[in-house]
């Protein structure tokens, strides 16, 4: 099976189709070498078995390198095929000539981990990121770097490979276009593998460059570590030093100079290292973690005591993982451990680690691991020791391990000051009011939470602006938490701390989804899925596909929130990912609820007391759950769901909370307490704003009154549900308040094609996907989605557009 080339074999296979039916066509496959074409021309091969079974004769070609080739002669060929039962494939690094081709582009992360661990089974997760990376999308890369690992690699004890191995035939054949350069074009190449900062200007103007050698370099010029990190092992000893002499001459004065300058130097270089890392910390208090890491890493290679060496490399690993890059950080890691065992230095290296499995580990492991490094730090970092207990809650709360949140908030509590530093405060509070929060204490955990947002607004840390977010949400603020989400968003961009994007993403989703702006929930969480991938955190790319799967079952469409569910189930396991398992559990129960199954749903959260069950999750399905028990006749246990939730929601005064707790009162009740519940849920919607809420309440107030003869009223309340959930493309919700309303006496029509309106924007990215070529498969795959939610959205996307065709939207939309 070809992993990751779903849609090459498509266009294959209609090329075969074409022969067998006794019409000629070409095909050329485009790619990179290694990029699997000659894989691609095996499996047409084995594909093509049957083109003589029924005595007609058809013909297939193959031709592989087809860029070594004289191209004329083949397109003479192409020319005599086309009436003839003849498919022609060909594979190419370079031109098509104007022939029919597709693209092999690199592989995704997700992809290059199945064939990594289809080859190595029981490779480690953080040695498979570190495979995934260096390959770039290779797949001839991926499986040349898994078999080259060694003993030390896979256990743990070296760093993964950051270039091709010595028996490569990729890195042959970069070694072979190495040499083949002129030897001007050969120095500008030099410069840039020795510095990867410099730009062509610098390069042209450099004495016997040039422009002709500046483009004749530039094809290897190619910033991914598979080409780059090859490439640098390639280069001469000569050559390196030669090129570090040039650019000591040019460049001006600053920690790039400084460093080719001590490349150059003999013996000892430590006051070459002590410049470069005082210019590591003054990029690193402008947010350049780029340049931070970068001199921060410069400054350790030049250092000779082997424990400021060490202290660099963790300042090197720490620069890294706020920008992004948790390879990077975890390879500075473990050079870093053998060098020394000093207290803070392992727990500052702690404080790394445990941000790395925030991210991309194990979430309770993080957690004791960043509580422990907070203990240690707190008589010479305090402020550092407390943010990084601001974090161990934070896992504890992704993991949903309430006792260890608990273990956590209490430490914070004994270090709480009446004098505490805004910044600190903040983060102290919130551990405080969260943990009592999720304890049901809500007396308790206002004025601690009321503390977090105040200080927000003052405090311009962008851990500060999702924190105080979290807060408002917990308090029911909801303008407030969204307010304070983006902000978190926007403060994580602008400093450069862009291991923080996704998680502020994640509070700016869910924030969203508490007012009922579904499309910004679906655009934060979406952009949240690519951001945490970038950054290599992928523990957040699951909170994303959860809170997509959430809104896809709140909207009643269950394929989308079963897919999307199923795409994170093995991590949200593997990981013990608590709070994304809860809402994941959240959304199969609303899907349960739309199959009619209601018993099904009361099944899907268990008790708090099971572990990973994340508080506050649950208290927000709380409503579903009561729905789910009056549907099954168990008033007892919606009346337990309904008295925390009633708790909560009256302790923070949402009016959107309140709401939902009246029209659980109003399920849960008959007559005229029940009418009064609905109106009140009714009235404290439409205070909030909560459109969606809103039309599924008059949707059940309605069926209420329908049933007690009550119809005018409940084609009132119907037509005015059938609008909102119109606005939301709630499918689901339309058609049971269009077949409710026809029952309550009213005959409704479908929507007239053809009208002309803009796209929402999941249909826009479909759409946008479609008309670049994608494949339903593919297209469903890129957004999570199932294919049957494809092809829904694509009928719904040419009735608003007026158009027929997947050929017409290409047209509409370039």
């Amino acid at each position: 099976m070809l992993l990751g080339r779903d849609r090459q074999r498509v266009a294959v296979d209609a090329v075969l189709d074409r022969a067998r039916s006794g019409r000629g066509g070409a095909l050329v496959l485009r790619g990179e070498a290694g990029s699997g074409k000659t894989s691609l021309l095996r499996a047409a091969r084995q594909a093509a078995a049957d083109f003589g079974g029924d005595g007609h004769r058809r013909v297939l070609l193959c031709v592989d390198d087809a860029h070594l080739l004289d191209a004329s002669h083949l397109l003479d060929l192409l020319a005599d095929v086309e009436d003839e039962p003849v498919a022609v494939l060909i594979a190419t690094e370079s031109a098509t000539h104007g022939l029919p081709c597709v693209e092999l582009e690199p592989l995704d992360r997700a992809t290059s981990i199945r064939v990594l661990r289809d080859l190595r089974p029981g490779l480690p997760s953080d040695l498979a990121d570190d495979l995934a990376h260096t390959a770039c999308g290779n797949p001839l890369a991926l499986v040349e770097l898994s078999r080259s690992l060694t003993s030390e690699q896979l256990g743990g004890a070296s760093p993964a490979p950051t270039g091709l191995p010595a028996d490569s035939s990729l890195r042959r054949r970069l070694r072979a276009r190495l040499d083949a350069l002129s030897p001007a074009a050969h120095r500008a190449l030099a410069m840039v593998l020795v510095d990867g900062d410099i730009d062509v200007d610098t390069l042209v103007r450099l004495p016997d460059l040039g422009v002709a050698a500046v483009e004749e370099a530039a094809a290897l010029m190619d910033p991914r570590p598979l080409v780059r990190e090859t490439l640098r092992t390639e280069l001469a000893l000569s050559s390196r030093y030669a090129a570090h002499a040039v650019l000591a001459e040019v460049l001006p004065s600053g920690p790039r100079r400084t460093w080719h300058e001590a490349a150059l130097a003999p013996g000892a270089r430590d006051a070459q290292a002590d410049d470069l890392a005082h210019a590591a910390s003054l990029a690193r208090g402008r947010g350049d973690y780029a340049a931070a890491a970068r001199d921060h890493g410069r400054a350790a290679a030049l250092t000779t005591e082997p424990d400021v060496r060490a202290r660099r490399l963790v300042a090197s690993a720490a620069d890294h993982w706020k920008r992004g890059v948790p390879h990077r950080a975890r390879a500075l890691l473990r050079e870093a451990t053998p060098l020394s065992d000093h207290t803070e230095l392992r727990a500052l290296a702690d404080v790394v680690r445990g941000g790395l499995d925030l991210g991309n580990g194990l979430p309770d492991t993080a957690a004791r691991r960043l509580m422990r490094a907070a203990g240690e730090l707190l008589a010479s970092r305090r402020a550092l020791a407390i943010t990084a207990l601001g974090f161990a809650g934070e896992a504890a709360a992704i993991a949903g391990d309430h006792h260890l949140h608990g273990q956590v908030a209490d430490f914070a509590a004994v270090l709480r000051t009446a004098d505490e530093p805004p910044g600190t405060a903040l983060t102290l509070d919130h551990l405080i009011g969260t943990a009592a929060s999720y304890a049901g204490r809500h007396d308790e955990a206002l004025p601690a939470l009321r503390s977090v947002v105040e200080l927000a607004d003052h405090h311009h840390a962008p851990q500060s602006k999702v924190w105080g977010g979290h807060a408002a949400y917990i308090l029911g603020d909801s303008a407030k938490a969204h307010e304070l989400a983006g902000r978190g968003v926007t403060a994580a961009r602008e400093s450069g701390l862009t291991t923080l994007v996704p998680w502020a993403l994640t509070c700016r989703a869910l924030s969203a989804l508490m007012v009922d702006q579904h499309s910004v929930a679906y655009t934060s969480a979406f952009e949240g899925v690519h951001a945490a991938t970038a950054a290599g955190q992928h523990n957040a790319v699951v909170d994303h596909l959860v809170i997509l799967a959430l809104l896809a079952a709140l909207r009643g469409d269950a394929d989308t929130a079963v897919h999307r569910i199923g795409t994170a189930a093995e991590q949200i396991d593997q990981r013990g990912l608590g709070r994304c398992g809860t809402i994941g559990a959240w959304a199969f129960l609303c899907v349960d609820l739309t199959r009619d199954r209601p018993s099904d749903a009361l099944r899907r959260i268990p008790p708090i007391t099971a572990g990973g069950v994340h508080a506050g999750i649950k208290a927000m399905a709380a409503p579903h759950l009561v729905e789910a028990a009056v549907a099954c006749g168990r008033p007892s246990t919606a009346d337990r769901a309904l008295r925390r939730y009633d708790d909560w929601a009256r302790s923070t005064g949402s009016p959107g909370r309140l709401a939902l707790a009246h029209r659980c009162h109003a399920l849960v009740s008959t007559g005229q307490e029940a009418e009064e519940h609905f109106d009140e849920a009714i009235h404290l919607h439409q205070v909030s704003g909560t459109t969606m809420e809103l039309a599924k309440t008059e949707l059940f107030h309605a069926t209420r009154l329908r049933r007690n003869r009550k119809p005018k009223r409940a084609r009132e309340l119907l037509r005015d549900a059938v609008r909102h959930f119109e606005h939301h493309e709630a499918d689901y919700w339309t058609d049971r308040a269009r077949a409710e309303l026809r029952l309550a006496g009213e005959p409704t029509t479908e929507p007239r094609a053809g009208r002309a309106a803009e796209l929402t924007p999941q249909q826009s990215q479909i759409a946008r996907l479609v008309a670049e070529g994608a494949t339903n498969r593919e297209t469903a795959a890129r957004l999570f989605l199932s294919q049957r939610t494809v092809e829904h959205h694509l009928r719904n996307i040419f009735t608003k557009l007026g158009i027929r065709s997947r050929v017409e939207l290409t047209k509409v939309l370039t």
